[in-house]
């Protein structure tokens, strides 16, 4: 019976200390998401699954405001995963800065810092203004064309030293934002899907203590929105379309001179877009919502 015993705690322990690996792993260095959303395309598709970094920020302490030492600060054009929290309106999800709502259940959201503590952002005509100075965007050929079957004009974006692909909604004025200067310890963060994300033009800026950590590398995409359960489903790997050449692929920014085709952002079809609608003078900044 000892035997016995000894045999049971044995294989006991070494499944605690697994899982105690995998925890410190977790929390201390990199944690997996999925994408729910469209808010992020062309450069995160739905069913993308990544890993976030978390050292590079500093990791979060558990039950604390508090971080280690990260090896950089969040720059300009770092695509993030950060929490939010969520309340219920009259049947409507409304977003708030998780530290000014700390009672509400928490989220998850993906964006691209675009703000730094201290800058001045404006949003007019669907142009981004950083310091008064307008964020370069080149036009492109290319048409993405979402769930909806909306076809999303493709541009190129040059955000500080990031280089990258944004995606422009003709049929829609676009959501504006008065002149406002990013607190001190906060950020600005847009979805690249411009006209369908639900972002800092909406509900405000994030603290760095909210940041999870870059996104850095895709470890599995498919057309599948669900959570973990979906993998154990044999339908889904039998009649979900796999997106192999996104596996192991990088969340970066372009190098210079490399063309989008190139970076893996492919366009649905090549063809003319209506023109875009004119902003009102007075248009709230909301209409374009995506998570």
């Amino acid at each position: 019976m000892p035997r016995a015993l000894s045999q049971v705690w044995e294989q006991v322990s070494t499944l605690a200390l697994a899982i105690a690996i995998a925890l410190v792993i977790r929390i201390f260095l990199v944690e997996p998401f999925r994408i729910p959303s469209e808010s992020m395309l062309p450069t995160l598709l739905i069913g993308d699954h990544l890993f976030v970094n978390k050292l590079a920020y500093g990791p979060r302490i558990p039950f604390t405001d508090m971080r280690l030492p990260g090896w950089r600060e969040p720059e300009r054009g770092d695509v993030v995963v950060f929490s939010v929290a969520r309340s219920e309106d009259r049947g409507i999800m409304r977003i708030h800065p998780a530290d000014e709502r700390p009672d509400l259940p928490r989220d998850d959201f993906v964006k691209r810092v675009v703000g730094l503590p201290g800058d001045r952002i404006e949003i007019r005509r669907e142009r981004v203004y950083v310091n008064d100075e307008p964020v370069d965007v080149v036009a492109t050929d290319g048409v993405f064309v979402d769930e909806s079957g909306n076809g999303l004009a493709i541009q190129r974006e040059q955000l500080g030293e990031c280089d990258h692909a944004v995606l422009d909604d003709p049929k829609l004025a676009g959501a504006r934002k008065s002149p406002f200067v990013v607190p001190e310890g906060r950020y600005f963060m847009m979805g690249d899907n411009r006209d369908h994300s639900n972002d800092s033009r909406m509900w405000g800026t994030v603290r760095k203590e909210e940041m999870q950590g870059p996104a850095f590398i895709l470890y599995w995409s498919w057309d599948v929105n669900g959570n973990f359960l979906e993998f154990l489903n044999p339908i889904n790997w039998w009649s979900a379309e796999k997106r192999w050449s996104r596996v192991f692929s990088r969340v970066r920014c372009l190098e210079p001179g490399e063309s989008l085709a190139d970076a893996g952002v492919r366009p649905t079809v090549a063809a003319a877009l209506p023109p875009a609608e004119e902003a009102a003078p007075d248009a709230a900044p909301d209409g374009k919502r995506g998570g």
